[in-house]
């Protein structure tokens, strides 16, 4: 772990509590806590770590739903110089246990402090880095992403600023992942920074999410194409109360285009789209302010952030890029190089006045009898058939082309199509090496807690 020399996290949270320490800092169906009370409860969860021994430089990991207590126990371990490392306390008792030998943490939190106050002790100063955020690794073993004081900093004040125009009046939902990087940065850390009221769900479901956006008048919902998805599937959307909502954000997993004009069509509501990753956060971004939207493009660079296209692979450098994986030199050195580019692995085009499209995954290119397939360049075109909600294209083994087109589709509601429709369908529209032979219907596509579809699942 490195050693920076920046502002502790928790101190630019207790800033906020000090502007207004009466205004509430969280709201939740049946509670609220004021930025004072947040504040308190902090405080008392760091007593409690430092009670256990835990001190600067520690590692401490919290196993806590979205709650008071995650926001208590992330700003406490940070305030006492902690590296805090928030995990989906729904991983799977393997996946949970092979992270935490990994880690080795000074403590674990996996319930919520007591309802105590406490006097907040001394920030301390930085000697470690903030957070690591575990994202997987092609290898299916953990990776942690280490991130400094002050690449969350930069990476809030992007969130906060041009991305979602955040202001002290706004009510943020959280019903993302916490222990996520959208859901935490996007939902948690960049609203509470700027002083805003974080609206807390424990878990998504269309008809929670629409109540809890009218109960508490929630001015930003931050969520994945498939909540937006799943919203727009449901009956209590058209008797819903979204007069209060004035920005949805998409993350974490590719929005379409379609779906985005679907929901501000039934909804009034615009997504701000984007692009973005643990190890980067959202370097590329739709803007707040901005009127545009480009069907086929994910945004241009955010305010700091340079763009290039090296081998048609984009390459990244920002302020809030990771410090390296953990424990992980050989992976840390073949995405992220000495002068601070980092290899994404995507596909991209870059237009004249900066838009960035995302064509495909440099390691998802499907090599079928000497030919490049790119999934992406496929799944668009099974997009475009009225019946197809989602797509998902991988290569599979074939004894003498090497790999061969598949495709698997979910269907919209009441839709319904033949394989050898949708087959046909994109040999008008493709190359004869690219479209795909085997098109699979399927319920649903697996995926990941933050909704990314995992396609090493497909097959």
């Amino acid at each position: 772990m490195t050693t920076e020399r920046s502002p502790n996290l928790a101190a630019l949270l207790a800033d906020a509590a000090r502007r207004r320490p009466d205004h509430p800092a969280l709201l939740w169906d049946g509670g609220a806590l004021s930025w004072r009370d947040l504040e308190a409860r902090a405080a008392a969860m760091a007593r409690r770590l430092a009670r256990e021994g835990v001190g600067a430089g520690d590692v401490v990991a919290l196993l806590l739903l979205n709650s008071w207590g995650l926001a208590a126990a992330l700003w406490g371990g940070l305030a006492l110089g902690a590296t805090v490392v928030p995990l989906n306390p729904l991983l799977a008792a393997d996946e949970r246990e092979r992270i935490l030998g990994h880690l080795g943490p000074r403590a674990v939190v996996d319930t919520a402090p007591a309802e105590e106050t406490a006097e907040a002790p001394p920030i301390a100063a930085v000697t470690a880095p903030g957070i690591i955020l575990y994202t997987s690794g092609s290898t299916g073993q953990p990776k942690g992403a280490v991130l400094s004081h002050a690449a969350l900093a930069a990476a809030n004040e992007s969130w906060a600023g041009p991305v979602m125009g955040l202001t002290a009046a706004d009510r943020v939902l959280a019903v993302l992942p916490l222990a996520h990087s959208f859901g935490l940065n996007g939902a948690l850390l960049a609203p509470l920074l700027a002083g805003a009221t974080v609206v807390l769900q424990e878990r998504f479901t269309p008809e929670g999410t629409l109540r809890a956006i009218a109960r508490h008048r929630a001015t930003v919902f931050p969520g994945v194409a498939t909540m937006f998805a799943r919203i727009l599937e449901s009956p209590a959307l058209d008797s819903a109360d979204l007069s209060s909502l004035r920005l949805a954000v998409s993350g974490a997993a590719p929005c379409p285009w379609t779906l985005a004009s679907e929901w501000r069509r039934r909804t009034g509501v615009r997504i701000v789209r984007g692009y973005g990753m643990t190890e980067l956060f959202r370097p590329i971004s739709y803007l707040a302010a901005e009127a545009t939207d480009r069907p086929d493009s994910i945004g241009r660079a955010v305010p700091g952030v340079e763009l290039r296209v090296v081998e048609d692979e984009l390459w990244i450098r920002s302020p809030a890029a990771m410090d390296g994986y953990l424990r992980a030199p050989e992976e840390t050195a073949a995405v992220l190089a000495a002068d601070g580019w980092f290899r994404t692995g995507d596909l991209a085009t870059i237009s004249a006045d900066g838009y960035v499209s995302i064509v495909g995954r440099k390691r998802e290119l499907i090599l079928r009898g000497g030919y490049s397939v790119v999934p992406g360049e496929v799944e668009h075109a099974l997009l475009a058939h009225p019946a197809v909600a989602e797509a998902a294209v991988i290569g599979v083994a074939h004894p003498e082309l090497g790999e061969e087109v598949a495709a698997f589709v979910t269907l919209r509601t009441g839709a319904r199509v033949e394989p050898e429709d949708l087959i046909g369908f994109c040999r008008e529209r493709l190359a004869g090496y690219k479209y795909p032979r085997r098109v699979t219907v399927v319920e649903a596509m697996p995926r990941s807690a933050t909704g990314k579809i995992l396609k090493a699942k497909l097959g």
